[in-house]
């Protein structure tokens, strides 16, 4: 139990439905719908809509989504509404203008947006209200205006420059030509007149017609390659979740082409390691688990791709074998100096988990990938569109190699929890290629030293920069932690944002209760009834 003296803040109990959000109205929306009779599925589309609006940095029409559904009979399923890049993105397209990478700002990073097609995927399966029902305050925001949050107008503000260089961004995005601050009403009538669209249509109305036309046409005019065809072919994909043990529980991620495998690599060498005996807060765990980090990130990136094109299995490198042998690696006392994961974007994420009266629990994420994307945004239609594409690799011999109709390796990933064969946890933590690490301390946190699941989000963090070989620290990690990872041969700064954010709810079967926690990083809360 936390100090009551000291800030923080309490879990959020509840017994008939409950909501965790990175904003609030998102959660007001939410705990609506569960009020009105809606499914958790229901009730988690509504709050994402809102999102698309209120947090337009961090996701919108134009990015992905996927999710993880667990039912009151103690199954869980899996839904991967990632898109695809364009059929005519040819490896020899990069190659003869010379590129090493796929530019995060350039129209070829700009893949099929497939957030609409994963909702309207979770609705038919598990919902019980129409999507024009659930976007109605998603379009009374865009069309009325909404205040902009604090943690919101910090970010918008850090963006303006990248905003302006897009006319359709710029008009959308920056009333007056600047970013509008804490407090401001924001409006956005062009996006309000496509949720319009899509409400009468159904994801059909996203993906065909005049919305689809302006996406391509967009894309084709900024220099990249995208159809209407290649959108009328988005379909989101039902598939199921890899579990893997760790210390009695089981932790389920979905496969590649999202990185949740890299969350349960951690794990596993965690528990060979037992970093559960050593002290929370201390150096001794923040270096074995930045080691393991490192570790399960020179993993996803040299194998985590489209699932089409994977070299080596999931089950192999999930495995407790793979990880002892990964964890004999481990120097307690030293930096491993042989290890490099990629450097780390700058990416926007909005993650949100609802569980209704019924016990369906559902752990949604979406995300435009950069604060918003490539920064291009159609002009009719208000939609920023995606740079996931940027994270292919322009090698012919790697496996996620940038190519035609292909999934990139994904950064986000939803996250859930059963325990002796029954969903006891949806939850999933923000911040780009950060999610992994944040995936296995936030279930450390929680399973390893009893933390609520408000108290296991709050923790302070540590994760690498855009220099791989620079840890940057939050200025919660004490500086004993700080010193103990620097004699280990650790280069270590204060972070100059906080890494990620997160929600998760945690459903105690025994005494009928749900118990919901929100990142304080962000804006949001969690809220039942």
């Amino acid at each position: 139990m936390r100090d009551f003296q000291l800030p923080g803040r309490s879990p959020v109990m509840a017994m008939n439905g409950m909501a965790a959000t990175s904003h609030p109205l998102a959660t007001e929306a939410a705990v609506a719908c569960l009020r009105s009779g809606g499914s958790a599925a229901d009730a988690a589309v509504k709050a994402a809509a809102v999102l698309c609006v209120v947090e337009p940095h961090m996701t919108g029409l134009g990015g992905d989504g996927f999710a993880i559904v667990g039912t009151p009979d103690g199954e869980i399923h899996g839904l991967n509404g990632s898109g695809r890049s364009p059929a005519a993105l040819t490896l020899d397209r990069f190659l003869n203008r010379g590129d090493a990478e796929v530019m995060p700002e350039h129209a070829d990073a700009v893949t099929v947006p497939g957030v609409v097609a994963c909702w309207q995927a979770l609705l038919d399966r598990f919902g019980r209200f129409d999507l024009g029902r659930l976007l109605e305050p998603a379009i009374s925001f865009a069309e009325n205006g909404f205040p902009v949050a604090p943690r919101v107008a910090w970010d918008w503000a850090g963006q303006a420059a990248r905003l302006r260089g897009n006319a359709a961004a710029a008009r959308h995005y920056l009333p007056g030509g600047a970013a509008p601050a804490a407090g401001d009403v924001h409006r956005l009538p062009a996006l309000a007149a496509t949720l319009r669209k899509i409400a009468r249509l159904g994801a059909a109305g996203f993906y065909q017609g005049e919305i689809a036309a302006d996406i391509a046409a967009t894309v084709r005019a900024a220099g990249g390659v995208m159809t209407e065809a290649d959108l009328a072919g988005m379909a989101a994909e039902w598939v199921a979740p890899v579990t893997s043990r760790y210390r009695g529980i089981e932790v389920a991620e979905l496969p590649p082409n999202g990185q949740g495998i890299t969350a349960l690599i951690i794990l596993n060498i965690m528990e060979c390691l037992e970093a559960h005996a050593l002290d929370i807060n201390g150096s001794e765990r923040a270096h074995l688990m930045l080691e393991a980090a490192r570790l399960a990130y020179a993993c996803r990136d040299a194998f985590i791709c489209d699932p089409a094109r994977m070299r080596v299995t999931v089950e192999a490198l999930v495995s407790k074998a793979y990880a002892e042998i990964e964890a004999r690696r481990f120097d307690p006392t030293r930096r491993l100096a042989d290890v490099t994961p990629a450097p780390v974007p700058k990416a926007s994420t909005v993650y949100l988990t609802v569980v209704d009266r019924d016990g369906l629990a559902v752990s949604l994420i979406n995300s435009i990938y950069f604060l918003f994307g490539s920064s291009i945004a159609t002009d009719e239609s208000g939609i920023l569109l995606q740079n996931r594409g940027s994270c292919f690799v322009v090698d012919p011999d790697h496996p996620n190699c940038v190519g035609p109709a292909k999934r990139p390796m994904h950064t986000i990933i939803p996250g859930f929890v059963l325990r002796d064969g029954r969903p006891v946890m949806p939850f999933g933590v923000m911040g780009g290629a950060y999610q992994a690490m944040g995936h296995a301390q936030f279930v450390s946190n929680w399973h390893d030293y009893g933390l609520d699941p408000q108290a296991a989000l709050d923790g302070p963090r540590l994760f690498w920069t855009d220099d791989p070989d620079v840890i940057a620290a939050e200025r919660g990690v004490s500086p004993a932690t700080v010193a103990g990872l620097r004699a280990r041969g650790h280069v270590v700064v204060e972070a100059a944002s906080p890494h990620g954010g997160g929600q998760a709810i945690e459903i105690d079967h025994a005494r009928g209760v749900l118990i919901g926690g929100s990142d304080p990083r962000k804006d949001g809360l969690a809220l039942g009834y």
